[in-house]
């Protein structure tokens, strides 16, 4: 996954800069990004707080892991039903 420029902290008080009456297309040029990135933070961090945000990364996190050890276990019972298979 490609790591952003900018932290949750500062996508949020972008954001808020935004919520405080600042256009979209100004805030795009003095920060530097494209329309569709700031249109792709207020869709996923949109009226959020910054402890929101942390707590976001962390059950994406959390969620990623349990998917890997989900694909592990599935793997390991496919082998295991393959072997028995052949044995029988």
């Amino acid at each position: 996954m490609k790591r952003s420029r900018f932290t949750e902290e500062q996508i949020i008080g972008i954001l808020k800069e935004h919520q405080a009456g600042l256009g979209a297309k100004e805030l795009c040029r003095k920060h530097g990004v494209s329309d569709a990135t700031f249109y792709k933070w207020r869709a996923k961090f949109g009226g959020m707080e910054v402890s929101d945000a942390k707590k976001l990364k962390a059950l994406e996190a959390e969620n990623a892991k349990l998917k890997k050890l989900l694909a592990e276990q599935m793997m390991d019972v496919s082998t295991l039903k393959e072997m028995l298979g052949k044995n029988f």
